[in-house]
């Protein structure tokens, strides 16, 4: 069984919610700048709330909704770049707090291409019937990674989790995975270290100046026109690689859900490919970016509006830090 069944889907989503006003108190900014540039009008933030909470819940309803018993699942992939702790890995925090006691757990981090990382290798392990059972979780808490104090960037992020539960097929899957890790600073989050060793010496010049201020030490940072240009090429030539593997012509595909990281990014990259707007799912407008969540929290809005049907052929594709880049086409 080379394909993936989908048992149940679930997200959490803050109760916070933050529009374009909000910032517009905090900066320099507007509706009317933001709405245009981006496609946002407004993003949920976990203000009160760790982020393997949100990751626990969004896993608990897609339990509750693949009517399974969280004993059942084998294996728990959570793919984060926002933890709280360098380690336990968060994988291992949601088995606790859904008491999927049977389940081995790791984490991965590919930024914004985290879910389609992790489905390709639940698709890996579920092929090889190492696992039957196999529950993906993204979840991100970008709010504490912003500089509240940069217009051009901390308007663009939420916090969120999406969830789903897998189950081997026959069903075809094809998948592909990029990088162009040459480009890495064009989108960071350096790690701030309080450095206690006692033989620490000063590592600046071995970054060659790159962290030159405090918030490119301390905070996300993106070079907008670089991340633009890499990520309409990246999520064309990735469908087009995927639909490839599979014999497809674009206009096979019933639904794509592109990483919403931005109105103008998803529009340029699927004219390109000639998908009409009818058939790209986006919730960018109330959600904003949230990272690896995106698609995983899109799949479960539309499974529980009705729309995901049998025999549908499902494209997801993404782009993140690293520069990373992913897309997946499985027929549901």
């Amino acid at each position: 069984m080379n394909g993936l069944e989908i048992l149940g889907t679930g997200s959490y989503v803050p109760d916070f919610e933050a529009d374009n006003d909000k910032f517009s108190e905090i900066l320099d900014t507007s509706d009317e700048w933001i709405y245009p540039r981006t496609g946002i009008k407004r993003r949920h933030l976990a203000v009160d709330k760790p982020n393997h909470f949100m990751a626990s819940e969004a896993a608990k309803k897609a339990v509750e909704d693949a009517g399974i018993d969280p004993k059942d699942i084998d294996l728990i992939i959570v793919s984060t770049c926002t933890p709280e702790f360098f380690y336990p890995a968060m994988s291992c925090l949601v088995q606790k707090r859904i008491g999927a006691v049977n389940a081995a757990c790791f984490d991965v981090n590919a930024a914004c291409t985290g879910f389609i990382t992790a489905l390709d290798i639940a698709q890996k392990y579920l092929a090889a019937d190492k696992y039957k059972t196999v529950m993906i979780v993204s979840s991100e808490k970008l709010s504490n990674q912003q500089d509240y104090t940069d217009r051009a960037s901390c308007i663009l992020f939420g916090d969120a989790a999406g969830a789903v539960v897998l189950r081997g097929s026959d069903k075809p899957f094809y998948s592909f995975l990029g990088a162009e890790g040459d480009e890495f600073d064009a989108l960071y989050c350096k790690i701030h270290y309080e450095h206690n060793c006692p033989f620490y010496e000063d590592q600046d010049a071995f970054y060659n100046g790159r962290f030159d201020t405090f918030a490119k030490q301390n905070y996300l940072w993106q070079d907008g026109k670089a991340v633009y240009k890499f990520a309409v090429n990246a999520m064309h030539n990735a469908v087009l690689n995927v639909a490839a593997q599979g014999g497809y012509d674009v206009s096979d595909l019933d639904i794509i859900i592109p990483h919403q990281a931005n109105m103008r990014i998803i529009g340029k990259a699927t004219e390109l490919l000639g998908i009409p707007p009818e058939k790209v799912y986006t919730n960018i407008e109330y959600m904003g970016n949230v990272s690896s969540a995106c698609i995983p929290v899109g799949i479960d809005e539309l499974n529980h509006a009705g729309r995901l049907k049998t025999g549908m052929k499902l494209c997801v594709v993404g782009f993140g830090a690293g520069l990373t880049y992913g897309a997946a086409i499985m027929e549901l």
